[in-house]
């Protein structure tokens, strides 16, 4: 790995890298720009995704891209109804000299692509609450240390209602960003068609090794960060609660619970990524509110007056950044 003078040099060719990063991405996936912006804020602030948007949005396709480019091994964990804790996490079997032996399931990769996870119950959801926070998995007695960097990027599809098992909310709560993956435009469809149905096939670079990716994620923690946009995050975070002496009427009034403390944690975090990427050395109160609607929307839990009255997650997000900011 390169060796950097100072912060700076480091910063400077972290964005140069980040570029590179793109241009290999744009190879395979057409558009999704912002989703792209979103998840190597997510990767570099050593932080899981979950990517929610119809099927067909090359979602899979995108993180399968995201860790080739990247250099690191990565595993695929269809989630079905009938999966086991133990299929994830591994299980142990009887070896040839009739002694235990344990064999590591699909989890012990650096980038785990948890497919349609809320096709899944509770009991199997909850093996992969370990392996997120504390990056270790307990299996017959043993704690195993999960190598790093270690990712967690999942998938769900919002339409198929029927069959699903909704995320409890301690899980939920533990993925950095809930990022919406949308339609592309019409353009972006003619060239996703045009790639897509030839015989070009394309050679993608790595860019990164797992070593730059952990000196970067520590670059990232070291930004500082003025004391004024600390409490502008802390603020929107608050604004979200209701019930409070500080809560603003749009919460008190349309939602039922709010996001907790890990919310400004991962704000401060994001903004601090979202710096990085575009260049600056400190991030400022507009890095936060890049940030913010892909942290609040799935720690934000609407009451059924918002719902009868259509106000989405995101329109009371937008509203209370106004609020926050004055």
């Amino acid at each position: 790995m390169k060796e950097y003078k100072d912060d700076v040099e480091a910063a400077d060719d972290f964005g140069v890298k980040v570029k590179l990063l793109k241009k290999e991405l744009s190879k395979v996936i057409v558009g999704q720009d912002e989703v792209i912006d979103a998840l190597l804020t997510s990767i570099f602030s050593n932080g899981h995704c979950l990517l929610v948007g119809v099927p067909g949005l090359a979602k899979t396709l995108l993180v399968n891209t995201m860790s080739e480019v990247l250099g690191l091994s990565f595993s695929r964990i269809q989630f079905t109804p009938d999966l086991m804790p133990s299929d994830i996490i591994g299980s142990e079997i009887l070896d040839d000299s009739r002694h235990f032996k344990f064999v590591k399931g699909p989890i012990f990769a650096n980038i785990i692509l948890a497919d349609e996870i809320n096709r899944t119950p509770p009991k199997t959801q909850s093996a992969l609450l370990e392996a997120m926070q504390e990056r270790i998995v307990t299996a017959a007695g043993h704690r195993y240390k999960l190598e790093a960097p270690f990712f967690v990027l999942a998938t769900q599809n919002p339409i198929e209602q029927e069959g699903t098992y909704p995320l409890p909310e301690a899980q939920l709560d533990r993925f950095m960003f809930n990022i919406w993956v949308d339609y592309p435009s019409f353009e972006e469809e003619v060239a996703i068609v045009k790639q897509t149905t030839s015989t070009a096939q394309v050679k993608l670079e790595h860019i990164m090794s797992a070593e730059e990716i952990l000196y970067f994620q520590q670059l990232v923690r070291k930004v500082p960060v003025p004391d004024g946009v600390v409490d502008f995050a802390v603020k929107l975070a608050n604004a979200t609660r209701p019930g409070k002496d500080y809560s603003p009427d749009i919460t008190n009034e349309f939602v039922n619970w709010g996001a907790g403390p890990r919310a400004s944690q991962y704000l401060v975090l994001g903004a601090k990524c979202h710096a990085l990427l575009r260049g600056k050395y400190a991030p400022d109160n507009e890095d936060v509110r890049a940030v913010a609607k892909n942290v609040l929307r799935h720690r934000i839990v609407r009451n059924y007056k918002a719902e009868a009255e259509g106000i989405s997650t995101e329109s009371i997000i937008e509203s209370l950044m106004k609020i926050a900011s004055s």
